[in-house]
């Protein structure tokens, strides 16, 4: 009985110890919220951009950052989760274009105050307020804004009778890969890569992937993979498999990979991102490759499917958007706009190889010293199209990816067909992928 009392009072004691703590606790004066901010990964500079926006912040928030896994598709199942079950620790994400639609449908933006949303339409390239906008509103904030280009080994295209400082098309570069027996690098592998392909030629040949963008009902999507330039782009991906101008692996070959292939020179054309740039460069530095390869390097507007119509460039990119549960929205919409000022987009474009949605970023000196090709980007961001604006893209993207893989084996007409059926089926849940 006596050890009881003894036990009791120990517990009386514990309990009095957490309540002086609490009050104690309560007491102290509360620091400035705290907003976190899920960024994707990336060479440091989100980190740096959030410290720089903390210390303009005064003392009124500060912002930690957590990374999200390396993959678009992987970073939008751990967000979808996570806001699926209304975590209000999601202040500011890091958002890949495609998903913006499905993110502002399920509801977990939260709304744009009028200010900020003024202030995100400034000084944009117009592909990526489009990409940012779902139902006529502006649902997340342009942070930077990715494209592919045509780059080519300039010693190796000197003799091959082409004009790069003119538009060139699929195929003339196929044409005159084949007849000097060199290669084109370009992505072949199952993944996004590849819906941003076809997407980026059936775009080019003056089609849509969906032609009834916005339509909230996934039974009522319309596809236009196999109207007439969906079935172009498919006659595209057969020619260059049928060439003989793919890399050896090509159906698993990703930008990386297509960046070393072309830096070795196996290949004298490549479509890519303009990070290939600094990867050279930053070789050079190293001591692993020599000067004289990026000093090698050529870049072009991206290829044509038909000779008189400009092409329809990849549209990648980061958004910010604002969680519809953080307990502080105001505040992380204030955080998105010095995100993505001048100052801050010009530094991650040079610190970390990513182009900003900015226009004036372009002609920063800064910028132009680093990347010669600038003015090219910003051209070429000026004509990109976004990949499908819809709610459903992850059904679509897979249904793509299925069916358009490995490209070397697309048929026109039949490949294009197989696609739909799988992806009207998959939207109508009659089918699973």
């Amino acid at each position: 009985m006596r050890h009881h009392r003894r036990r009791l009072t120990a517990a009386a004691l514990a309990v009095a110890v957490i309540a002086a703590l609490a009050a104690a606790c309560s007491s102290a004066p509360p620091g400035p919220p705290v907003l976190t901010w899920y960024i994707n990964p990336d060479d440091g500079g989100q980190a740096e951009i959030a410290a720089r926006c903390t210390a303009a912040a005064g003392g009124r928030y500060t912002i930690a950052t957590s990374t999200l896994p390396r993959q678009a598709s992987e970073q939008r199942q751990q967000l979808v989760r996570r806001l699926a079950a209304n975590d209000s620790s999601i202040d500011i994400m890091s958002i890949d274009p495609p998903y913006v639609p499905e993110f502002a449908q399920a509801g977990f933006l939260a709304p744009m105050p009028p200010a900020v949303e003024a202030a995100a339409r400034e000084d944009r390239v117009p592909s990526s307020i489009e990409a940012s906008t779902w139902q006529g509103r502006l649902v997340v904030v342009p942070f930077w804004a990715n494209t592919q280009l045509l780059w080519y080994r300039k010693s190796a295209v000197a003799a091959m009778g082409l004009d790069m400082n003119q538009p060139v098309t699929w195929d003339q570069i196929i044409r005159a890969a084949a007849q000097n027996r060199t290669q084109i690098a370009a992505q072949g592998v199952r993944g996004e890569s590849l819906t941003v392909w076809v997407n980026a030629l059936v775009e080019s040949a003056g089609g849509s992937i969906i032609t009834n963008v916005g339509e909230e009902n996934p039974a009522l999507v319309q596809l236009g993979l196999d109207a007439p330039p969906g079935i172009e782009a498919a006659r595209v991906l057969q020619t260059y498999g049928q060439a003989g101008v793919a890399p050896p692996g090509f159906p698993t070959a990703d930008e990386d990979t297509n960046a070393e292939s072309f830096q070795s020179g196996s290949a004298a054309f490549m479509v890519n991102y303009p990070f290939i740039w600094g990867k050279a460069k930053s070789a050079v530095e190293e001591g692993t490759l020599p000067q004289s390869v990026p000093d090698d390097y050529g870049w072009a507007p991206y290829p044509r499917v038909t000779p008189d119509r400009p092409s329809a460039p990849p549209l990648g990119g980061i958004n910010l958007g604002v969680g519809a549960f953080s307990n502080h929205p105001d505040l992380a919409y204030e955080a998105t706009t010095c995100i993505s000022n001048p100052e801050n987009s010009a530094y991650y474009f040079v610190s970390n190889g990513n182009p900003s949605s900015r226009i004036s970023v372009f002609s920063d000196p800064e910028v132009l010293a680093e990347f010669p090709m600038a003015p090219t980007i910003r051209d070429s961001l000026n004509q990109a199209a976004p990949r499908p604006q819809t709610a459903y893209y992850a059904e679509v993207s897979g249904g793509i990816q299925r069916t358009f893989h490995p490209p070397d084996a697309v048929v026109p007409g039949a490949t294009n067909e197989a696609a739909t059926a799988l992806i009207t089926a998959v939207l109508r849940k009659e089918a699973l992928l």
